[in-house]
């Protein structure tokens, strides 16, 4: 978990590549080891992991052409297929340790608010289009661009509250915090637990674990979150045989005190064939007919807006968590990186299963030691095995792997030290950039508001001069991101 790199042999040129592998990813010039490496991208892909369950219980309520409910496991498949294959192309091109998967609360916004007004088919062409649109922002420079026009300390505070994110995602996923039922007639939105109280056998397997992977990071112990991730699997299977918690929701009842989405039990069978009858099942230019050209342009406006700075902020995040960073912020290989992700974007689409992006849950890996692609290489590679290992992979329940998610918020953290809180021309838009990804759930809405307000704080104080000309569109761009509900009411 610490960011010093590992000791390794060296030249005067500095640190010396044992072998091609060696040599093209960059594992020993980045202090690190195969052994790290695939650490890493094992604890990325049980962090990951539940997408693969949860990505198509979201997508299918939808209905395709036909009036009928999408497949779930052709979903799952489908879901598994794209994330192990953009993920590998992350780490072959990109040669960065950050997993692609089907993006949390894209996907909804397209189950939920596109598809309804046309088909899936037409709805997932809007996200191939989308995603040709950003990989066309990438491959002239903009994308780049913007990233670069962003001060130094503004990134930093986008990846402390993204650690925050990870943070509330986490304690949410485990059911200890909850929505209040009755937050409407309360001052208090959310709670410990069930009532104030820890009263459920998953919270005590994510307690439990939390504290173990607690310990196991102070002590410094090489693989401390992925032995938690593993050890309160094997707890909660444990658990489970004993009190028989069951899950959530039984014959569309919920279960306060069942597990939130995986049932952790030993699977009757391992293998399944995967279905994957839903590639290439897209249409780009039904959509234009059927919703209108406005209302195809906001949504593709929508989609673009949110994969465009997710990815930004997501990418600090885990390359500062990396110690990946240059002076200015960037990553290596910044534009490869933001072209993979583009092209996972449109692939998603492609595929059925949503625009792809990338995952901040990458985070954990990163804290376990990857620092190349490499670790891509064995996240992705469990992803195109968890088509045919699908039974296997829903095992870890979500109590299990909300472990590391805390764990790495607190990491990410340390970083805020950095930001010089006595300026407040960069400490008001920071803090507003922290504070509001994980208490309105959106890393877009927190870069959105913090950029807003940088450039406001900066014209108001009379030192328009020093904003970069980019900064200015971006921030126009996020106003009318913020005003896309008045904007929508007025084109339907």
């Amino acid at each position: 978990m610490s960011k010093t790199p590992i000791k390794s042999d060296k030249t005067e040129e500095g640190p010396r590549a044992r072998n091609g592998f060696d040599r093209f990813f960059e594992i020993t010039a980045r202090g690190s080891t195969l052994g790290r490496e695939a650490r890493g991208g094992l604890a990325t892909f049980f962090t990951m992991a539940y997408i693969v369950v949860l990505n198509p219980l979201i997508l299918g309520n939808a209905f395709d052409g036909d009036d009928k409910q999408l497949s779930i496991p052709a979903l799952a498949a489908a879901t598994a297929l794209v994330a192990g294959v953009m993920t590998i192309l992350m780490g072959v091109v990109g040669r960065f340790p950050l997993g692609l998967a089907a993006g949390l609360g894209v996907n909804a916004m397209v189950a939920y608010e596109i598809a309804p007004q046309m088909t899936w088919a037409d709805a997932m062409g809007l996200v191939v289009i989308e995603g040709l649109l950003i990989s066309l922002l990438v491959l002239t420079g903009l994308r780049t661009a913007v990233f670069r026009a962003v001060p130094t300390q503004m990134k930093t505070a986008i990846g402390v509250g993204i650690g925050l994110f990870l943070t509330i995602i986490g304690l949410v996923n485990a059911g200890f915090v909850r929505r209040i039922p009755d937050a409407a007639n309360t001052t208090v939105p959310v709670g410990l637990g069930i009532s104030g109280k820890l009263v459920s056998w998953p919270a005590l397997v994510f307690v439990v674990g939390l504290l173990v992977t607690l310990v196991l990071v102070v002590r410094k112990v090489r693989g401390a979150i992925l032995i938690g991730i593993l050890g309160s699997t094997v707890l909660a299977i444990i658990v489970e045989a004993i009190a028989k918690a069951g899950p959530s929701m039984i014959d569309g009842k919920p279960n306060p005190t069942g597990w939130a989405l995986n049932v952790p039990e030993l699977p009757a069978k391992l293998l399944d064939v995967p279905d994957l009858s839903l590639l290439g099942q897209f249409n780009v230019l039904n959509s234009w007919e059927k919703a209108g050209p406005l209302v195809v342009l906001m949504f593709i406006f929508t989609l673009l807006v949110t994969d465009f700075f997710d990815t930004m902020g997501t990418m600090v995040a885990v390359g500062q968590e990396g110690g990946l960073l240059d002076k200015e912020g960037m990553p290596p290989r910044t534009k490869q990186i933001l072209l993979v992700d583009s092209i996972a974007a449109a692939a998603g689409g492609a595929a059925s299963v949503s625009s792809n992006t990338s995952f901040v849950e990458s985070a954990a890996g990163v804290a376990e030691g990857a620092r190349t692609g490499v670790a891509n290489l064995f996240t992705g590679g469990l992803f195109l095995l968890a088509m045919f290992l699908a039974p296997l992979v829903v095992v870890v329940p979500f109590e299990a792997a909300s472990i590391a998610l805390v764990v790495v918020g607190f990491l990410m953290m340390a970083e805020v030290r950095t930001i010089d809180w006595s300026d407040y021309e960069i400490a008001v838009p920071a803090f507003l950039a922290i504070v509001l990804m994980p208490f309105t759930y959106s890393i877009s809405n927190g870069i959105g508001a913090g950029l807003i307000t940088y450039v406001v704080v900066k014209i108001f104080k009379g030192k328009a001069r020093e904003v970069h000309p980019l900064m200015y569109g971006v921030a126009a761009l996020f106003a009318l991101f913020f005003l896309r509900g008045p904007i929508e009411a007025l084109v339907y």
